[in-house]
């Protein structure tokens, strides 16, 4: 979880801004601005989605920023108390909601600086997120550059060897490069094309939505401005923090994202599916996704692949970045 992860990172003074007061607006204005934002959806030719550590609190893992963070209770020589790890987290209401409304083409990408692996354990495809601090679930070929989602979270962090083989087939036998972790320790740079699809798709937006995040951490906290570049570009935040943003934010929403997502997928029509039939659907989903990407590996960068018979799938191909087949792939 990430108690765990952050306890194994390497020591760094400069955590940002911890412990700063939440803010919650009143449930009949969570409504009406959530709606607001519904509208801006509605209206919006490309949404990214931009998403932090305050969109899986809901699933019992502590964010680090917040009242009760893992760096803030840090700074107080305290340390969280939980019995949820990311092994057994399960992707949260706003989780289901992204795919949904990515299913139905109301947003085209996600931008996520979290680890816990639950965008992709969702059923998001892997052809449009950027996982730009990496993935607890995922290790990388050093090799052939295919990433393998995992059963269980990796063991090490800081892009080190993990210890198991690449065993892809190719046309002449298997692969059997060293695979290693993909997350990042502090001074780690960000993983290409990762950040490359993450910026153009940020340039191309004319509504970055900011969903539980501070945006402390640069690069990945400045790409949503990018919007605001375009004529009736929109730029909205949704967090219980103040970010140093708020300021030139379109719209700000005080409020836990579960209850403004409730919102947004009620005015535009869609009803989040029971748990048991969200996992059908999203497993249903991935597996179509997995086809199509497969057959557009050409193309491509990203490839969906799923390793049949095998504990594990192979759900990223990480070569040359192409700005038009990152578009054609994220829809």
């Amino acid at each position: 979880m990430s108690v765990d992860y952050a306890a194994n990172l390497s020591p760094y003074d400069n955590k940002g801004k911890c412990g700063l007061p939440e803010q919650f607006d009143a449930p009949d204005v969570v409504k009406e601005k959530s709606f607001q934002l519904a509208d801006f959806i509605k209206n919006s030719e490309h949404v990214v989605v931009h998403t932090g550590a305050g969109i899986s609190t809901s699933a019992g893992i502590p964010d680090f920023r917040g009242p009760k963070g893992v760096w803030t209770l840090e700074k107080r020589g305290e340390s969280v108390k939980t019995d949820i790890t990311f092994e057994t987290a399960k992707p949260t209401f706003t989780h289901r909601a992204l795919v949904k409304l990515h299913q139905a083409g109301f947003i085209h990408y996600i931008v996520s600086q979290n680890v816990d692996g639950l965008h992709l354990r969702s059923g998001f495809p892997r052809a449009a997120l950027s996982e730009l601090h990496g993935n607890m679930f995922v290790e990388k070929c050093e090799k052939c550059l295919r990433e393998r989602e995992l059963p269980v979270p990796v063991s090490t962090l800081g892009k080190k060897r993990t210890g198991s083989v690449c065993d892809f087939k190719k046309k002449r036998g298997v692969c059997r490069g060293q695979m290693r972790d993909t997350v990042l320790d502090w001074e780690d740079d960000l993983p290409e094309p990762d950040f490359q699809k993450a910026n153009h798709h940020s340039k191309g937006a004319d509504l970055s939505l900011c969903l539980g995040t501070t945006l402390q951490i640069v690069p990945a906290g400045n790409l949503p401005l990018q919007a605001l570049k375009h004529t009736n570009g929109n730029l909205v935040i949704c967090n219980l923090q103040p970010t140093k943003h708020d300021k030139k934010a379109s719209l700000l929403i005080h409020s836990y994202v579960d209850d403004i997502m409730a919102h947004v997928l009620s005015y535009l029509g869609l009803v989040d599916d029971q748990p048991g039939a969200a996992a059908a659907a999203a497993a249903a989903a991935a597996a179509a996704a997995a086809d199509d990407y497969e057959a557009a590996a050409a193309d491509v960068g990203p490839l969906l692949w799923v390793a049949a018979g095998l504990p594990h799938r192979f759900v990223g191909c990480q070569h040359a970045f192409s700005p038009a087949a990152a578009g054609a792939a994220a829809g």
